[in-house]
């Protein structure tokens, strides 16, 4: 197939981005149920970061589940029912945990809570499985992973707004005098979401989403440097262990930092929200930098949008916690850091193994600056985190796969399952941070980025022994 004289369909890739949203909505927003439940079921931080744990951990699961059925039924279990019939499953799946919060909360059950989330993350297993090739597929492989950094851009504008949202829920609006938590609050907000779901199961079920692009056929079908399993390609193990520890570190430095602001700084929990989501909205500043080129070939305008899309998104960052009428003035200086993330861009230079060094080498220096410092330049360290984190997923994700050929999928669905490392990364640091201290836990976050650090170095000569280059562009995040 010529991929130069194919387009991106955009009629198909905008509705899919909208399960993309909900992934990050719900995923944010656990990082303020953290603190609240903390409190109204009196837990040690350790036991707060189970809800990343029921979270997280449901995509392995999801994922064991997905290989058991295709295996009894001796064949894909997507490829089957379709890509659309396996989308709207799986939001179907995902709706039915949010119904668990209703009766969690009447009864004021941690454990029922825990189950609800849990029931989420299947669903949304099964939906990452399908999405994310499919978000590639649709439209020239040359531009795939800038597609998926595009619809990880649409990801974290959910993680930007749900914090806020989830917050306002709880506790009213940022000039509410309303500190005290009432855990029925909870109800509504998740209902809605659940009724969303399914509202939107069935737009994708009835719209023009192809059952099998043509581009994951075509994978299918190659044959290239095939070794019979997707797990005797070194490239794909020691990859599954970076996307572990990268969504560990993601997931672990957002959700433990409510306790930190809180014990160490004397935040009030609804205060907090503002700086979560920029927590999150710095996913969505790097992302949106990385997406340019899904819209454009054009090198003198892909330099343009680099300075213009981070900004964009923080002012998008800027915009939403401005109708939430929070006080902005503590985020303006973030500007200047972002500069930091468009310089990191610029010289990886598209490499994705040299991406992946650069950005895990800033990632150590921001958490190392945030355990050497106190107050706001602590926050800030922590928060840029995300900024760091941003062009990851595609880095890992591209340099794990390939050369697996017709094991391609395979090997996805494994990445796919070490997910679960943002619950079992999340509980570790709540687990040291109770020996010691939130502010010291974080070195957990930095070793994960020193393993980043040596997979970025180790894949490129694993990759080069198997004659494989990478010297076209990428960039971007999950």
């Amino acid at each position: 197939m010529d991929t130069k004289q194919i387009k991106t369909n955009w009629a198909q890739f905008i509705p899919l981005v909208t399960v993309f949203f909900f992934w990050g909505f719900v995923a944010a927003s656990n990082d303020i149920l953290i603190p609240v439940f903390k409190e109204a079921f009196d837990l040690t931080q350790g036991q707060s970061q189970l809800v990343s744990v029921a979270f997280y951990v449901a995509y392995t699961v999801g994922s064991i589940i997905y290989m058991i059925i295709s295996y009894l039924t001796k064949g894909d279990l997507i490829n089957r029912i379709g890509y659309k019939n396996s989308l709207a499953l799986g939001l179907t799946i995902s709706a039915l945990g949010t119904l668990l919060f209703y009766p969690a909360a009447n009864s004021g059950s941690f454990e029922l809570m825990l189950s609800g989330l849990f029931t989420v993350g299947l669903g949304f297993s099964l939906q990452q499985t399908v999405a994310n090739p499919l978000a590639i597929a649709l439209g020239p492989i040359n531009t795939g992973s800038q597609r998926l950094t595009l619809a990880g851009g649409i990801n974290n504008l959910g993680t930007t707004i749900g914090p806020l949202i989830v917050s306002f829920a709880i506790f009213g609006s940022a000039t509410s005098k309303t500190t005290t938590l009432d855990i029925e609050s909870v109800k509504i907000p998740y209902l809605i979401l659940g009724a969303a779901f399914l509202l939107v199961a069935v737009f994708l079920k009835f719209s023009s989403l192809p059952d099998k692009p043509e581009a994951v056929v075509a994978s299918d079908d190659s044959i290239s440097n095939d070794r019979g399993h997707a797990l005797k390609y070194p490239q794909l193990i020691l990859g599954m262990i970076a996307i572990f520890v990268y969504v560990g570190v993601e997931v672990s430095t957002a959700s433990n930092l409510p306790a930190y602001m809180e014990k160490d700084l004397g935040f009030l929990t609804k205060d907090i929200a503002p700086y979560i989501s920029l927590y999150w909205a710095s996913l969505m500043i790097g992302r949106w930098t990385g997406a340019v080129e899904a819209f454009t070939d054009k090198m003198d305008l892909q330099k343009i949008l680099r300075f213009i899309a981070p900004y964009l998104a923080f002012g998008v960052f800027l915009l939403v916690n401005a109708i939430a009428k929070h006080d902005l003035t503590p985020f303006y200086v973030y500007a200047l850091i972002i500069l930091v993330l468009i310089g990191a861009d610029m010289a990886s230079k598209g490499n994705p193994a040299r991406m992946l060094l650069i950005f895990s080498g800033l990632g150590i220096l921001a958490l190392l600056i945030g355990m050497a410092t106190t107050g706001m330049t602590s926050v800030y360290a922590f928060t840029s985190v995300g900024l760091f984190c941003s062009t990851l997923w595609p880095c890992i994700f591209t340099l794990a796969v390939s050369g697996l050929g017709k094991n391609t999928s395979q090997g996805s669905s494994f990445l796919i399952m070490m997910i679960m490392g943002g619950g079992i990364v999340s509980w570790l640091q709540g687990v040291v941070a109770d020996e010691t201290t939130i502010h010291s836990s974080y070195i957990i976050g930095v070793l994960c980025f020193a393993y980043l650090a040596f997979y970025a170095w180790k894949v490129r000569g694993i990759l080069k022994a198997q004659g494989i280059s990478f010297e076209s562009k990428i960039s971007g995040g999950h």
